[in-house]
């Protein structure tokens, strides 16, 4: 062999076998103060990477595959919604966990969320015991 095999994408068995801080969580949301938070709850844990666009966002997924999304619904571009029925209709990113966060908890966002195919659910304002549970949910320690 000429080493061609490390170029393979890992399975998702083996990616588990990662440690904590290697696993990469992607913030897509465009409000700077919300960005912070989850920096400070998930900043020392997790490898964070993050766009402030829908579209930034959908490349951003494209080019890292994450282990896990946050997707915030009300983005400059592309609603959080169409980014990720787009990365759910994509083979690269169809396996990667989304979940979607809302600041419009009362309109129906919750089952538009569903029909996405989105993993979880989070409305703001959340509390941070309810984001790390929701993370820690999809990547499990």
């Amino acid at each position: 062999g000429r080493g061609i095999d490390v170029l393979l994408p890992c399975s998702v068995a083996s990616r588990r076998a990662i440690p904590m801080d290697q696993r990469t969580v992607l913030t897509i949301e465009d409000n700077e103060y919300n960005r912070k938070i989850v920096r400070k709850l998930l900043g020392t844990s997790y490898r964070l990477i993050e766009a402030v666009d829908g579209e930034a966002g959908v490349a951003l997924a494209f080019a890292e595959v994450p282990d896990l999304i946050l997707m915030d619904v009300q983005l400059p571009k592309m609603s959080g919604l169409e980014a990720t029925r787009i990365l759910r209709a994509d083979a690269r990113t169809k396996h990667i966990p989304i979940v979607i966060i809302t600041s419009f908890a009362l309109s129906g966002d919750r089952e538009r969320a569903a029909d996405t195919g989105a993993a979880g659910y989070l409305a703001k304002p959340y509390s941070p015991g309810e984001l790390l549970a929701l993370v820690r949910k999809f990547l499990p320690e």
